[in-house]
C-alpha cells in the first residue's frame, strides 16, 4: 500500500478525508499522529494486509486530507470524526492501533462519541499531561511569527524538529517523507496550525475515564522516546489496569522507523492474541510489562 492508494474520500462537515484500505480479515484501523501521515504506518499496515482488512487515513490538516484554513484540526474535532468515520465504514469492532496523537482520538471516540473496538493498541501516544516538547511549545505560543519566516528556515526547524523525534536518526529518504508535505504553500500553514489548536484540555476531560475501557489494551513505547518519556507508558497502564505493555530498547518516539522488526513482530503478536484469525504468532495475549528488542 502506497500514499497513492489513499483513493476513497469521506465528506464530513465540509473536510475532505483521504482513506484506503487494502486486504481480507477482520478490520484493523491505524490512526496516525502530529506531524505524521497514514504514510509512517504503510509498511507495517501492508504486512498485516495479509490476514487484516487495513484501513489507513489521514486526518484533515494532515497528509492528503483536505487543509482549508477555515476548519478546527484539534482533537475534539478529529475525534467526532473518528466515530463518524467508522459508522461510514461500517465497522461495529475493529482492531484499532494509534500512534501519538492518534491515541487521543482513538481514546476520545472510544469514551465521548460511542467507538467500539475490539481491541485497542496504543503506541507512544498523547494521552496524559503535560505532553509537548519545548519546541511545540514554543511554537503553539508564537503561531503566528513562525508562519512568517523564509522557507528555508522553516524547513530546517522542521527537519531538526522532526529529526529530535528519532533515537537512532532518520534515513534522508525518511525525513523527506515526514517533512515534505508541511513545505508545500498549503502545508506550512498547516503544520503551525495545529500546533496552536493542540490543547492538553483534550486529554484531561477523558483521563479519569479510562479505567472504563473494557476491550483488551496493549500499550507499546519506544524506551528512549523524549517527545513523551516512558513514565507516561507506565502511568497509561496504571490508568487501564488490564492493559499490557511492551518497551523497545533502542526507540525513540518514531517507534516505526527506529525499530520496525520489533514492533512489528509485539503487533503481530498481539494481534494473534485477541484475533483467532490473525498472524501465527504467539497466541497468549502479553502481561505485566514486556521487552522487544
Amino acid at each position: 500500500m502506497s500514499s497513492t492508494a489513499l483513493d476513497e474520500e469521506f465528506a464530513w462537515r465540509g473536510r475532505t478525508v483521504r482513506w484506503g484500505s487494502r486486504g481480507s480479515g477482520p478490520a484493523l484501523v491505524f490512526l496516525h499522529g502530529t506531524p505524521w501521515s497514514s504514510e509512517l504506518w504503510r509498511p507495517i499496515a501492508e504486512s498485516l494486509a495479509h490476514h487484516f482488512t487495513v484501513y489507513l487515513w489521514d486526518m484533515p490538516g494532515y497528509g492528503r486530507s483536505s487543509m482549508d484554513p477555515s476548519h478546527p484540526v484539534d482533537l475534539g474535532e478529529q475525534g467526532e470524526l473518528f466515530a463518524d468515520l467508522l459508522d461510514h465504514w461500517g465497522l461495529s469492532r475493529p482492531h484499532v492501533i494509534a500512534h501519538d496523537f492518534g491515541g487521543a482520538v482513538a481514546l476520545r471516540a472510544r469514551l465521548l462519541h460511542g467507538a467500539e473496538y475490539a481491541s485497542l493498541c496504543l503506541v507512544d501516544i498523547v494521552a496524559l499531561s503535560p505532553w509537548g516538547s519545548p519546541f511545540f511549545t514554543l511554537v503553539k505560543e508564537h503561531a503566528a511569527v513562525f508562519e512568517q519566516v523564509p522557507s528555508a528556515v522553516h524547513r530546517g526547524a522542521l527537519e531538526a524538529y522532526i529529526g529530535g523525534a528519532s533515537h537512532r536518526g532518520l534515513r534522508p529518504e525518511d525525513l523527506r517523507m515526514l517533512v515534505d508535505p508541511w513545505c508545500t504553500p498549503a502545508g506550512r500553514p498547516a503544520f503551525y496550525r495545529q500546533i496552536a489548536q493542540a490543547d492538553e484540555r483534550f486529554t484531561d476531560e477523558v483521563e479519569a475515564a479510562y479505567g472504563d475501557i473494557s476491550e483488551p489494551v496493549h500499550i507499546v513505547w519506544g524506551e528512549e522516546d523524549t517527545w513523551i518519556p516512558l513514565d507516561r507508558a507506565r502511568r497509561l497502564r496504571d490508568a487501564i489496569p488490564h492493559a499490557s505493555l511492551t518497551v523497545i530498547p533502542g526507540a525513540g518516539h518514531l517507534i516505526q522507523l527506529d525499530a520496525p522488526e520489533a514492533l512489528s513482530v509485539d503487533l503481530a503478536e498481539w494481534l494473534a492474541a485477541v484475533e483467532p484469525s490473525g498472524p501465527g504468532y504467539a497466541r497468549t495475549a502479553p502481561t505485566g510489562e514486556n521487552r522487544h528488542g
